[in-house]
């Protein structure tokens, strides 16, 4: 078949050459002749001849909306054609073009409106990023969307929610003059003050590596957002809703980190006068195990599971959750049994209030008395007589397995873990292997939380490295950021690599995980203990919260050598990459 690909993005980088590669590589995959047109600013482009026009049988055009002025569509007028977008093609380029031949219709140009670009350029963009830590993504993916939005002539503020609280604090005035609103969060935040405005809902990765088709999809797509009782931060889109669960689940780890830090690094501090020195009551080792053992990790699955609840039911999801997390911590079930009790405490308050039907003058009680009542009895009464035991059980034979695994079997798990959290940088694979780490926690398991600190320090910490290796590779503003990847990697935040994973994600991604995966085995063959769940090398002032240290270190040093060596050697220089 004779087919017709033009791409273009805003930017005239990414989104534009990546889709025009993914799909002459797929058209000849199906034995397909194409003639490719990409619109680029880092390369030259190759308009289309009128007879390559005027012999296709398909014509693909994948852009953005704004892009259309300058692609001259109205050749294609009356051709078999179909418009999409670069996130159609991405996924899996065969399928895409057998949809495309499918649908594809007799093409009529859209009208382009000459004003449009002056008005979107006087946009006025306010916003909110947060994530479960509050650390990284919550930062970066602000100071994204504004250095992109300001380029573009827009006014943008961005409040962000991290783990020192609310930031850049948006006021009401601000709020009332916003033409638009991006919520950026993968956790759930109060949109209450967003009521009647134009509002779209995306995640921190997006926001942070694909700031342009954020603005393009929020720009077209964003709808008047109306707030209700039931409203949450992860419903509205269609993709929102495929991602609820985990918004859900990362909604309660991060109310729940603060609690487990706290607790942990108490714990370490206990351990300053001797291993087992908090054995001897009215100590200051006793005392310090009591608030960090006996009250913040005794408080660490019952505030999971609340704000699993409280992120799918809002308030009245709250006291079932922190019973059923509270049952799931007595009966053994550990975060296993808290995360269901937090789903089923959530999902059954959420029912209870929308099927629960009253007379108006006694609508105020099912919020605050009916709804908390009914699912705490029904939630406490399915821990304690249905998940409660084997829940348990499960969590116990997890707990010995761990334990009582033999090096081959660490090993094993420390290269997974560790390679999970160098995947993708702080996003759904790195979280999942960092909660089943904190979770162990309750378990006096403190193995699999090394290798995954420890392994989570090596992608920042590597490509830091590289910058140093192979300066000639690197532009300034590269070397640069390699600097402050690297003091990031120290504290244990990852997601330092980002800017140099999203340029060259085939080359940096690989580096990474291997890298992690070495360090993860090497932890775990060491027999390597955290206390802490976060806080990197600087946990290391603590004495005893991470051993053994220098095997450790060393654990640390080998991934990182990997990593940065690896990528100094494969990298291209600067001008080399496309």
């Amino acid at each position: 078949m004779n087919t017709i690909i033009v791409t273009a993005c805003p930017s005239g980088i990414a989104n534009s050459i990546i889709t025009a590669g993914l799909l002459e590589q797929a058209t000849r995959e199906k034995g397909w002749k194409s003639v490719i047109e990409c619109h680029s600013t880092v390369q030259d482009c190759q308009r289309l001849a009128p007879a390559d026009i005027d012999s296709a049988e398909l014509v693909i055009i994948v852009a953005d909306p704004q892009c259309y002025a300058d692609l001259d569509l109205a050749r294609f007028n009356n051709k078999n054609a179909y418009l999409a977008s670069a996130s159609e093609v991405i996924d899996n380029p065969k399928e895409f073009l057998s949809a495309a031949q499918s649908r594809a219709t007799a093409f009529v140009a859209p009208k382009i409106e000459a004003q449009a670009p002056a008005a979107s350029s006087q946009l006025k963009v306010v916003g909110i990023t947060a994530c479960p830590t509050g650390v990284a993504h919550t930062f970066m993916a602000a100071e994204a969307l504004e250095d992109f939005g300001k380029k573009q002539g827009y006014q943008v503020k961005i409040e962000t929610r991290g783990s020192v609280g609310a930031k850049n604090q948006l006021s009401e005035a601000e709020i009332a003059e916003a033409d638009l609103v991006i919520i950026a969060a993968d956790i759930e935040v109060d949109l209450a003050r967003f009521d009647g405005k134009k509002l779209h809902k995306t995640s921190t990765g997006i926001a942070l590596k694909k700031t342009n088709d954020c603005y393009a999809t929020a720009i077209a797509d964003a709808k008047v957002y109306q707030h209700s009782a039931k409203s949450s931060s992860s419903e509205g889109t269609a993709k929102a809703e495929k991602t609820g669960a985990y918004k859900h689940l990362m909604t309660g780890v991060s109310h729940m980190l603060p609690v487990v830090v706290a607790g942990g690094l108490c714990i370490a501090l206990s351990f300053i006068f001797g291993i087992e020195a908090f054995k001897e009551e009215g100590t200051l080792a006793a005392a310090l195990m009591t608030i960090g053992g006996g009250s913040a990790f005794a408080l660490m699955i019952p505030v999971l599971a609340g704000y699993i609840a409280y992120s799918i039911a809002d308030r009245p999801g709250l006291a079932p959750g922190l019973v059923g997390g509270m049952l799931a911590s007595s009966t053994g079930a550990g975060f296993l049994g808290g995360i269901l009790a937090g789903f089923i405490a959530g999902y059954l308050a959420k029912w209870l209030i929308e099927n629960i039907k009253l007379p108006n003058s006694m609508e105020a009680l099912k919020p605050i008395l009916i709804v908390p009542f009914l699912a705490t009895l029904a939630v406490g009464l399915i821990m304690i007589y249905v998940i409660g035991s084997p829940v348990a059980a499960a969590m116990t034979g997890l707990t010995d397995f761990l334990n009582n695994m033999g090096s081959t079997n660490a090993v094993l798990l420390g290269i997974i873990l560790g390679a999970m959290m160098c995947f993708d940088l702080g996003g759904p694979v790195n979280k999942a292997a960092y909660t089943f780490g904190v979770g162990l926690l309750s378990t006096q398991t403190y193995g699999p939380m090394a290798a995954i600190m420890a392994a989570g320090m090596v992608p920042a910490l590597g490509m830091g490295l590289a910058t140093f290796l192979a300066r000639n590779k690197f532009i300034e503003s590269e070397r640069e950021a390699g600097k402050a990847s690297f003091v990031l990697g120290l504290c244990f935040i990852s997601e330092g690599a980002i800017p140099f994973a999203a340029k060259d994600p085939m080359r940096v991604i690989p580096a990474c995980m291997i890298g992690g995966a070495v360090t993860g085995a090497l932890s775990m063959l060491f027999g390597a203990q955290l206390l802490a769940p976060h806080g990197g090398l600087f946990v290391l002032f603590i004495p005893n919260a991470i051993s053994p240290v220098f095997l450790y270190l060393a654990a640390i040093a080998v991934g990182t050598a990997i990593t940065g060596f690896g990528y100094a050697f494969v990298k291209k220089s600067d001008t080399a990459i496309s």
